[in-house]
């Protein structure tokens, strides 16, 4: 079972008085932190809605390995649309959907884990009877929320379709914590400089140099979603002529195909992965999830201990 997550940093942070995804948090900025507290929990894919200060903003998060969806109304839409936008289009893309706005980012690896292992229609984490983000949502409720044209937002949705909904008990405060001001946002930067190390580890597949990473996996994946390298490559935040690069390339290296290409047409191009294109993207997934998964299982065996 496949979950993605969605980021909602559509948003102006007009309260704050400067723009919270991109500020400090610790060596990360704030949607950095989001993102790999994702990651970490091998949560794929993640998609980040954007909008004020959109270029920058995706400049930023592409490096990391997010897929961007743009809001260009976001001064004149609430959040709801931002978030309409981002499960409209990761629910083909996976089979549960995390969500949280982008100025949250101190829940914690663990947490994100105990949601993984529960199932229902929406699963929240609580901390001291108080539910916080971020929320996973199965795939059933997503595709109802998507069809929601009432008032209310996303609350609102979930309360009119989720028929099942677990409230899990974590001891971690950064589900409830997030950066609307200045003063929190200083509070948030105390509390993550007190945070425990966690192993974090990337899978390359190697000859004389590097043959295959998680940058190829997701331009793999976006290729196979969109059916063009056009609207991969502009999901991803790299040129058309860099992705058709990175894909000649690595075909060279590997020695056989990674594309059906269908050329011209009413239609335009199109792009399909071959069948050892899509058995390389499988063996590398799960190739790195069990190598990552090996790192914290050993984690604690050299780690266990207190600076």
């Amino acid at each position: 079972m496949r979950t993605g997550a969605v980021i909602v940093a559509a948003g102006m942070s007009s309260r704050m008085g400067d723009f919270k995804p991109l500020m400090s948090m610790g060596e990360m900025s704030i949607i950095g932190r989001v993102i790999v507290n994702f990651q970490q929990a091998e949560v794929f894919p993640i998609v980040v809605v954007t909008g004020f200060h959109a270029e920058l903003l995706e400049k930023h998060i592409t490096k990391m390995g997010a897929i961007c969806v743009r809001n260009p109304n976001y001064e004149h839409t609430e959040m709801f649309d931002s978030v309409l936008l981002g499960l409209s289009f990761i629910r083909n893309l996976c089979d549960r959907v995390f969500f949280t706005p982008a100025d949250i980012p101190l829940f914690t690896y663990d947490t994100v884990r105990q949601l993984l292992d529960t199932v229902s229609d929406v699963v929240k984490p609580v901390y001291f009877d108080r539910d916080g983000h971020p929320v996973l949502l199965s795939g059933a409720l997503v595709d109802k929320i998507i069809k929601y044209k009432g008032n209310g937002g996303l609350k609102t949705a979930i309360d009119l379709y989720a028929e099942d909904i677990k409230l899990i008990a974590v001891e971690d405060e950064g589900i409830l914590l997030d950066a609307d001001t200045k003063e929190e946002y200083q509070d948030l930067l105390e509390r993550n400089n007190k945070l425990l190390f966690r192993p974090a580890v990337d899978v390359s597949l190697m000859r004389e140099g590097r043959l295959f990473d998680k940058n190829a996996a997701l331009l793999l994946h976006m290729v196979a979603y969109s059916g063009t390298v056009k609207v991969a490559s502009e999901k991803i935040g790299i040129s058309y002529s860099k992705a058709w690069k990175m894909l000649a390339a690595l075909e060279e290296r590997l020695g056989f195909p990674l594309l059906k290409r269908q050329h011209g047409g009413e239609a335009g191009g199109m792009s399909i992965l071959t069948e050892d294109g899509r058995k390389l993207l499988f063996c590398y997934e799960q190739y790195a999830k069990a190598v990552k998964k090996y790192a914290e299982d050993i984690f604690d065996d050299y780690f266990d201990w207190e600076p």
